[in-house]
């Protein structure tokens, strides 16, 4: 069983955030879902971008208590605004997920995400990756400066027009509108195809 860390801050993306929980929860695994201490948002609940309000596991801080040393086996981050800038402004966040990428961990974002979050950390270097349409345009303005980006995103590639990329350790989705097909990418990673494959039949999938 894969155990998989699901980081919510204050205006995420509901579905973006809920189809890779459903279908990893159907393929059994551990996933939990923690609260950013962000936004002035300091307890287990926290407000989507459309104003529903989720109840997380656990806080940043009881999650990273409870596992020590020990990392899950992955971290994803949903998409949404503020949501992505409320996680990218989260220095901590940022530094588990370097962590996890350098670890060989899987590290995965969609819609504002990819752009917002990782491409802060240089996850996304020399890497395939896909977001929100336009959002790549304003690497800069997320990144820190033009010299950040150089460094951060040397080397990767846009790919504007798939729904999710999967480039090593690293799943990037487009948007609300994929959140399907990027939640079973992450299942097919961490379970494998024939998994996939039965909860696709299962949930009755286009």
């Amino acid at each position: 069983m894969s155990k998989i860390v699901v980081f919510l801050a204050p205006g995420f993306e509901e579905i973006e955030a809920l189809s890779p929980v459903d279908y990893l929860r159907r393929a059994k695994q551990d996933v939990i879902l923690v609260a950013l201490p962000v936004a002035g948002n300091f307890g287990r609940l926290v407000t989507s971008s459309h104003n529903v309000t989720l109840q997380a596991d656990k806080t940043f801080e009881e999650f990273t208590a409870e596992i020590g040393s020990d990392l899950p086996d992955a971290v994803f981050v949903p998409g949404g605004m503020p949501g992505s800038k409320n996680v990218a402004a989260f220095a901590p966040a940022l530094d588990f997920i370097k962590k996890m990428f350098e670890q060989k961990k899987l590290v995965t974002a969609i819609c504002a995400a990819p752009v917002v979050v990782l491409a802060k950390t240089g996850v996304l270097a020399g890497k395939r990756y896909t977001c929100y349409p336009g959002m790549n345009e304003n690497l800069a303005e997320y990144c820190g400066g033009d010299d950040v980006v150089a460094v951060a995103m040397e080397g990767a590639k846009h790919c504007p027009d798939e729904p999710f990329v999967v480039d090593g350790n690293v799943i990037t989705g487009r948007g609300a509108g994929a959140a399907e097909q990027f939640a079973m990418a992450m299942v097919e990673y961490l379970c494998g195809a024939e998994t996939a494959a039965k909860i696709k039949e299962a949930t009755v999938q286009r």
